[in-house]
C-alpha cells in the first residue's frame, strides 16, 4: 500500500510536544476561508511506502528526546487510514510515538478508531462554535468533529483542542465562551490552544490561482491571541 504525502518537515516545534518530526498528507475534506496550506487540498503528491517512510522518520530518532516523536498531519492525515494502519506497527518497532493532527472531518471506521487509540495524542482542530459558522467558514457541518471528540474521551486518548482566531469572525470572548461550551466537562482535553491567523500562506492562493476569501485581511495581533488565551485558561480553570 502507498500513501500520498505532500511534504516531511525534519524537527517541528508546534506540532505537538518536544521535536518531531511532521509528515503533510495530501488531501483534504475542508476548505477552509483562512487555511495556509491549500497546497495539500488535492490528493497529490509523493507516493510512498510505509516501509520507506518510516526509514525517513527513523533518521531524526534521536532528536526526539522524552516526548518527540513524529506528528502527522495534513491536508487530513485521516484520509490515509489504511496506510497509516500499516505504518504504525513499524512505527512500534523502532519505538517512535506518532501524534494526529486532524480536523476530525472523517467517518469513525475501525481504522481510524485503532489510529486514535494507538495514538500519543490527538491535536484536534475546533474550527468554529456552531454548525452555521462550520459551513460557511469550512464548507462542512461540525458533527463529524464534535463525534470523534466524543470517541476520544470515551478512549481516553490525550487530546489538545486547537482554533484559528481571526480578525471579525471570532475574536471575541463571547466567541471564545462559545467555544468553551462545546467540550465542557470533556474529561481528555488536555489544553485548548488558540493560533493567530496569519497571512504567511496568501502567496500560495496566487501561486495555485485560487480565490482567497481573506485577501487584505490583517493578522491576528499577538497581544490579542494572549488576552483571548488567558481568559479561555481562567474561564477553564474556574469550571
Amino acid at each position: 500500500m502507498e500513501g500520498i504525502i505532500h511534504s516531511i518537515e525534519s524537527l517541528a516545534a508546534v506540532d505537538g510536544e518536544g521535536l518531531r518530526c511532521c509528515v503533510f498528507f495530501a488531501g483534504c475534506p475542508l476548505r477552509c476561508a483562512y487555511c495556509h496550506n491549500p497546497d495539500t487540498w488535492k490528493m497529490e503528491g509523493t507516493r510512498i511506502t510505509p516501509e520507506t517512510l518510516v526509514k525517513k522518520i527513523a533518521r531524526f530518532k534521536t532528536y526526539f528526546g522524552e516526548n518527540g516523536g513524529v506528528t502527522f498531519s495534513g491536508g487530513e492525515p485521516l484520509l490515509h487510514a489504511e496506510f497509516l494502519c500499516e505504518t504504525v506497527p513499524l512505527l512500534k518497532r523502532e519505538q517512535i510515538p506518532y501524534i494526529l493532527d486532524t480536523s476530525g472531518q472523517v467517518l469513525l471506521s475501525e481504522s481510524v478508531m485503532f489510529l486514535l487509540k494507538e495514538a500519543q495524542g490527538v491535536l484536534l482542530d475546533l474550527k468554529f462554535w456552531d454548525d452555521d459558522s462550520y459551513r460557511t467558514y469550512t464548507g462542512v457541518g461540525i458533527q463529524r468533529t464534535l463525534d470523534m471528540l466524543h470517541a476520544l474521551n470515551e478512549i481516553g486518548t490525550k487530546t489538545v483542542l486547537r482554533t484559528v482566531i481571526i480578525p471579525e469572525v471570532n475574536d471575541t470572548k463571547e466567541h471564545i465562551a462559545a467555544y468553551l461550551d462545546l467540550f465542557r466537562g470533556i474529561s481528555c482535553v488536555s489544553r485548548y490552544e488558540l493560533l493567530s491567523f496569519h497571512t504567511m500562506g496568501f502567496f500560495k492562493y496566487e501561486k495555485l490561482g485560487i480565490k482567497n476569501p481573506f485577501a487584505g485581511k490583517s493578522a491576528l495581533s499577538a497581544e490579542k491571541r494572549i488576552e483571548l488565551q488567558e481568559f479561555a485558561d481562567l474561564k477553564r480553570k474556574n469550571g
